[in-house]
């Protein structure tokens, strides 16, 4: 009878875990933005160069509606997956790009650097991955809308404006109906 109480109870306790695990799934969920920024035609090189992207509106109330959840029930935000992708002129690479990184703002929140890139190699990419940071931005994509600024070294000339296309992929968990 002693071995029968054990062995239901271990049962309760792995499919209790189980399930556990199961529904912090359910509460976790991305939130995809997307900009583009244009790197102009340049006459120098290893030369710092700053650009921004418009105010991107977060429509975070309605995303998280979506998902079954409000901002109150948000646990953490993190960057999971930050891409470039060369839109024009056809034929142009990233090989002019020697780093990179992006910083996030909001107009009442500090700039904070989410991704950055360095010591790219020749190799003819059109799309670029970087590295991001592991830190909690809930406070910025909670807000109405965030800029970007992008900070670029080329080591190589660039004879045409280069549009670049930003898409970010945000990782959010929240508590779904108060679980």
């Amino acid at each position: 009878m002693k071995k029968l109480i054990i062995l239901i109870t271990a049962f309760v306790l792995t499919a209790g875990l189980f399930s556990c695990k199961k529904l912090q799934k359910l509460t976790q969920f991305n939130l995809k933005y997307n900009s583009e920024v244009t790197i102009k035609s340049t006459v120098g090189i290893n030369i710092p160069i700053n650009l921004y992207t418009p105010p991107i509106t977060t429509n975070s109330e309605s995303e998280l509606s979506a998902n079954n959840t409000h901002k109150n029930l948000v646990q953490a935000i993190k960057l999971k997956e930050l891409n470039l992708k060369i839109k024009s002129p056809a034929g142009q690479t990233f090989n002019f790009l020697n780093s990179i990184e992006l910083y996030i703002k909001t107009d009442s929140l500090p700039e904070k650097k989410i991704a950055w890139k360095t010591d790219i190699p020749e190799s003819g990419l059109t799309t670029l991955t970087l590295d991001t940071s592991d830190e909690d931005l809930k406070d910025y994509i909670l807000g109405d809308s965030f800029t970007l600024r992008t900070k670029t070294i080329t080591d190589h000339l660039i004879t045409q404006n280069t549009d670049i296309e930003i898409n970010a992929v945000f990782w959010v968990d929240a508590r779904i109906l108060g679980l």
